[in-house]
């Protein structure tokens, strides 16, 4: 009865195209889900995330949902996640990931999840990082932890996820910092992170967290441009 209350003055309505979802859908329609463009990088194990990072970081696996496309049905749900406060995208792609990468040998080494971290002023406006729910989802999916402790950013930037490529790589002055390097020292860590641009994010956290000893690094990310 309350849940009946609720769809007639609060419907649910899909995350990628608004239209209203069918009692059982979540979050996407099938339609859209079944539209969305996926990689499938890590069921055929292929580089093309590595690639991005070619000569800059090392790591052991490295994955991403998603192809972004400019006005696409990706950067709907990953604006409606950053700037509308749908934090429940998190939950759906992350439940989604998750549950592909626990089936692959080469993640189920994995020992925790670290999300790219927000400054802490940006965090305080949004209110939320949009990459926890999606973290946290995977490290449920992994049964590992879900650490935020260990990576840290310094400085505040604005948004990179839609300028052009250039003007990103020109104006990429991101700082992180890491503490408690002990949690992490001989641990195979994934990264987690909403969109692989330049790869200049992850570059920058991969060059902290590889300061703890015998750390292993991999990457998921929801999308990649």
């Amino acid at each position: 009865m309350v849940k009946n209350l609720l769809n007639l003055f609060f419907p649910k309505v899909c995350y990628a195209c608004n239209n209203l979802l069918a009692d059982n859908e979540a979050y996407v329609c099938t339609e859209c889900r079944h539209n969305l463009p996926v990689t499938n990088y890590h069921f055929k194990a292929e580089d093309d995330v590595k690639k991005v990072l070619y000569g800059r970081v090392e790591l052991e696996n490295a994955t991403a949902l998603l192809h972004f496309h400019k006005k696409g049905m990706v950067q709907h749900l990953l604006h409606g996640l950053k700037y509308r406060g749908y934090e429940d995208i998190g939950v759906f792609l992350g439940k989604w990931l998750g549950n592909e990468l626990k089936t692959i040998e080469a993640y189920k080494q994995v020992d925790a999840v670290i999300p790219v971290p927000l400054h802490k002023k940006k965090l305080k406006k949004r209110g939320y990082n949009q990459v926890e729910k999606f973290g946290q989802e995977i490290a449920q999916a992994l049964n590992v932890p879900y650490i935020d402790s260990v990576l840290l950013k310094t400085t505040s930037t604005k948004t990179q996820v839609f300028k052009e490529r250039i003007a990103r790589w020109n104006n990429n002055n991101e700082v992180f910092s890491i503490t408690n390097l002990d949690i992490i020292t001989n641990k195979h860590i994934l990264l987690v992170d909403d969109i692989i641009t330049t790869g200049a994010t992850i570059e920058a956290c991969t060059t902290e967290l590889v300061k703890a000893s015998n750390v292993k690094i991999s990457l998921a990310t929801m999308a990649i441009a």
